[in-house]
């Protein structure tokens, strides 16, 4: 292997996110995990369905993203992910310039910050962030009349 190249394994993703938001501007952001939690993010465990964030204290938390007790965990790793529980707030790590644009974007009418998609490179688990617009119903229908268009398409093409 190239040691140029950076493995990448995809561990979650917010497929609803690109139907429901106008994807804007985004950034990859590190997050700060308790001990058995990644072991779970590993296993593959991780849903962002519902995840957005927000910024306090020129800070970045993830809210609403479960990641569930790793299994194998006992003792005091494990009580202690049982108390905070699996949807507890989590900090992101990322530049302060990356947050004060991020804080400027949700700031502006109509955006917010959600959680796109969510994997592990060389071994750390990272977040990608996106400004979204909120999508209106008749986009909705453009997006899915656009998809089956696409699909038709190639349909056709395979068949011939």
């Amino acid at each position: 292997m190239n040691t140029t190249e950076e493995v990448v394994k995809v561990v979650a993703s917010n497929r609803r996110a690109g139907f429901d938001y106008e994807l804007g501007e985004s950034f990859e952001a590190g997050i700060v995990l308790n001990g058995g939690e990644i072991k779970s993010v590993r296993a593959g465990g991780m849903d962002l369905r519902d995840a957005f964030v927000q910024i306090r204290n020129r800070e970045a938390w993830l809210i609403n993203a479960y990641i569930p007790t790793y299994v194998r965990s006992t003792g005091f790793a494990r009580a202690e992910a049982e108390t905070l529980g699996e949807r507890r707030e989590r900090k992101l790590l990322l530049h302060r310039k990356e947050i004060r644009e991020l804080r400027l974007g949700v700031e502006q009418k109509g955006f917010t910050a959600i959680a796109t998609r969510a994997y592990l490179k060389k071994g750390r688990a990272k977040i990608v962030v996106a400004l979204a617009r909120g999508k209106k119903q008749y986009d909705k229908r453009q997006t899915i009349a656009r998809r089956d268009a696409k699909r038709e398409i190639e349909r056709a093409l395979k068949e011939r």
